[in-house]
């Protein structure tokens, strides 16, 4: 008998170290050559490490959350004959697979992978980060009938969920969004009714939540936020949009985003210096000719960004497939770290649960992030061709942007956000050219 020790593989892209995110084996498993033994997570992905002999686990390098340098050891396994005393070959790496659930609006229409369907791990695993509870409408009662899709209702029946005690998020149909909210709300300490007394818990902050928490932080701590709030008018748009929707054929269904990058690809030539990164240590403003549409993402593990590559080049049908692509990857695990990185701005958008107006966090180091928030009817004050007014119903949405003060001028962010106002209220505009 003899003993192997794995290292921590060279990963690439000059990455130092990596974080443990979660252990498939613990000390006296038995592990099969090309078996799983922990997840790493470097600034680029998650990767997946394999065992290159079979054995039995005798010694693990640390805990979840713990970062261990390239080329130390993370593992010893007890072999049959001399082990790796000498050499070791080459161990493997493999992408993990996650899964991702994209928010965007009418996210729906994209068929779910099913959650919660990975296997255990081995040793008793880390607490789960929990959310908090969305505010959302009151369940129905148990004698009333529950609006919800044949495929919502056969996964709550798979998963245990009585759809009696999930709320819906919004207009009384529970969603795929509403049973994961539920599942995350109550991991840990089974389904509980609305107001069930749950016991305090301590949740260690790692993996990609660590990552996120670091992120923002530098983001607040070294840029000058400023926020600008307009309001659009966007009952236009949203006829254009239903018109445009009952033709699509086999097309993807357009929602409200692929309109709004439209527009502010249209924009950004003009206003260069929203679509840019700023290099503070180096006193470097990079301005962009193309864009790099970041899309913020709400994912069971917490916020990531998948990129739409140059967005300026793509018509309404382009954009809206490419963002169906794009979460349909990150639901599979299947998005490469090349459509994770290198936005040169950023949309961020909670779709019906968007609020009134929001403040977002600016994703370093780019400079400016735009929230469209919430559409909401709203009798307003309209001229006709005569000049004379009258009050219509109109529906309403707010857009928010956050800007970097030391690159963006306020004066930049308004005069930007009135030609957006422009374009998003004569959507012929933005078809036009």
């Amino acid at each position: 008998m003899g003993r192997y020790t794995f290292t921590l593989p060279d990963i690439g892209e000059g990455i130092a170290e990596a974080e443990i995110v979660a252990w498939h084996v613990k000390v006296g498993d038995t592990v099969e050559e090309d078996g799983r033994l922990a997840d790493m997570m470097t600034d680029k992905a998650t990767v997946e490490m394999e065992s290159p002999v079979s054995g039995v686990v005798v010694e693990v390098a640390g805990e979840a959350g713990d970062v261990i340098a390239i080329g130390s050891a993370l593992v010893v396994i007890e072999v049959e004959g001399a082990g790796n005393e000498t050499a070791a070959p080459a161990p493997k790496a493999a992408v993990v697979e996650e899964r991702i659930e994209v928010e965007t609006p009418d996210a729906g229409d994209v068929e779910r992978v099913e959650a919660a369907t990975r296997p255990a791990p081995a040793r008793e695993p880390e607490p789960q980060i929990r959310p908090e509870p969305v505010e959302v409408r009151e369940a129905p009662s148990a004698s009333a009938k529950v609006l919800a899709s044949p495929a919502v209702r056969k996964r709550a029946k798979d998963l245990g969920i009585d759809l009696v005690e999930v709320r819906s998020a919004e207009d009384g149909r529970l969603r795929h969004a509403d049973l994961d909210a539920f599942l995350a709300y109550n991991a840990g300490g089974g389904f509980q009714p609305a107001g069930g007394k749950r016991a305090d818990e301590q949740v260690r902050v790692i993996g990609l939540r660590r990552r996120i928490a670091e992120n923002m932080a530098a983001s607040k701590r070294n840029i000058p936020h400023f926020a600008y709030v307009e309001e659009f008018d966007v009952t236009a748009l949203e006829e254009t949009r239903a018109q445009l929707n009952e033709g699509r054929g086999d097309r993807p269904k357009l929602t409200m985003l692929p309109f709004l990058i439209t527009a502010i690809c249209k924009l950004l030539p003009k206003y260069p210096m929203l679509n840019a990164h700023y290099d503070d240590e180096a006193g470097v403003v990079t301005r962009y000719g193309s864009v790099h549409l970041g899309i913020a993402a709400q994912t069971p593990a917490g916020l990531m960004v998948p990129v739409i590559r140059d967005a300026q080049g793509r018509n309404l049908w382009q954009l809206a497939a490419e963002i169906t692509r794009l979460a349909q990857a990150a639901r599979d695990g299947a998005a490469k770290s090349s459509e994770l990185s290198g936005s040169t701005i950023t949309v961020t958008s909670l779709g019906p649960m968007g609020g009134v107006a929001t403040t977002p966090v600016i994703n370093r180091p780019e400079v400016a992030i735009i929230g469209p928030n919430r559409i909401v009817e709203r009798p307003m004050f309209v001229k006709d061709a005569t000049g004379a007014e009258r009050i219509e119903k109109r529906k309403i949405m707010n857009i928010s942007m956050s800007c970097d003060h030391r690159v963006v001028d306020g004066w930049d962010a308004a005069s930007f956000a009135q030609d957006l106002k422009k374009l998003i209220e004569a959507p012929a505009l933005i078809l036009a050219g």
